[in-house]
């Protein structure tokens, strides 16, 4: 019960990290920059953790040679995935961005749990599993889309289903980057360093693009000065403590579960953060739809993880 709850409040930290990334986006000019951020100050963040609990920074070559070569890009597909949905929301708008990688997330997660990819913790496929994961299914649709409908209906997109089948790879890679992380984190006997790897892959992958994009990183000034707010910054801390969350979760309610409850604590944090204008967020009414939506998600939690 304590791991199901650790797991939503996880999530919910993702839902602030993106509200506060949206601010540095904003001051920044280009998502690019604002995943650098995030991803160096997580990176940072983890790494003063390992140092302040005297945990060996270096790996013995016996530990490196023995683990998996998959095992060790956790951070290029949390990259690939991030850089996706940059990518898709032109093409999809919001809505859709944020649905497709979602049923890609569960789908993935599913195929990992039954199959036991990245030797991940195997589970049945059953029943009652079904049903909590269309209860899930239903609850993202019902929380999501249902409010935007129309909007979608006079989307029109040329190759439009291409689009939408990457938004859906894209989530299926992220879930595959939760089961890596796990199994490194169990290899390392330390979600804390699997998530530390994960993160300086992610930047050093980030830099990358930027450098290619940008040149260099002067840009990244304009989000110091006045009327910036300090705690645009900060938004890497909460990604650090859910890769660490997710690397430990894998090993006790497999991948799907993980993206699950993941998913619920964000959908949640997403509607308190439109319903209260947090963060300098723009105040939205929460339909009532969408609190049924809501509570279908929690239903399907409780579905797979309670039955």
């Amino acid at each position: 019960m304590l791991a199901i709850f650790i797991g939503i409040l996880a999530g919910m930290g993702i839902g602030l990290q993106t509200a506060i990334n949206s601010r540095l986006r904003h001051f920044l000019g280009s998502p690019f920059l604002a995943s650098l951020v995030s991803f160096s100050v997580g990176a940072i963040a983890l790494l003063t953790v390992l140092i302040i609990s005297d945990h060996p920074l270096l790996l013995e070559h016996s530990t490196i040679i023995n683990i998996p070569w998959w095992a060790w890009f956790g951070g290029l597909l949390g990259m690939i995935g991030l850089t996706s949905n940059v990518l898709l929301f032109p093409k999809l708008g919001g809505v859709q961005t944020a649905v497709m990688p979602i049923l890609g997330q569960v789908l993935m997660g599913s195929l990992i749990d039954t199959f036991g990819w990245f030797h991940s913790p195997q589970a049945d496929f059953s029943f009652h599993r079904l049903i909590g994961l269309l209860l899930v299914l239903f609850g993202v649709f019902t929380t999501v889309v249902l409010p935007h409908i129309h909007s979608l209906r006079n989307k029109h997109v040329q190759g439009l289903w291409r689009w939408q089948l990457a938004g859906i790879i894209a989530g299926m890679v992220m879930a595959a980057q939760t089961a890596i992380n796990g199994e490194l984190g169990r290899q390392l006997h330390s979600a804390t360093y699997a998530a530390t790897i994960s993160m300086l892959g992610g930047m050093l992958s980030i830099s990358l693009i930027v450098l290619f994009y940008k040149g260099n990183f002067s840009h990244l000034t304009l989000a110091v000065g006045k009327g910036k707010p300090y705690w645009i910054w900060f938004g890497g801390i909460l990604g650090a403590i859910y890769i660490s969350v997710g690397a430990w979760l894998v090993q006790i309610v497999g991948t799907g579960g993980t993206v699950v409850l993941m998913l619920c604590g964000l959908i949640s944090m997403s509607l308190l953060i439109d319903k209260f204008g947090w963060l300098g967020v723009t105040k939205k009414v929460v339909q009532k739809i969408q609190l049924l939506g809501l509570f279908m998600l929690l239903s399907g939690v409780a579905c797979i993880h309670l039955l």
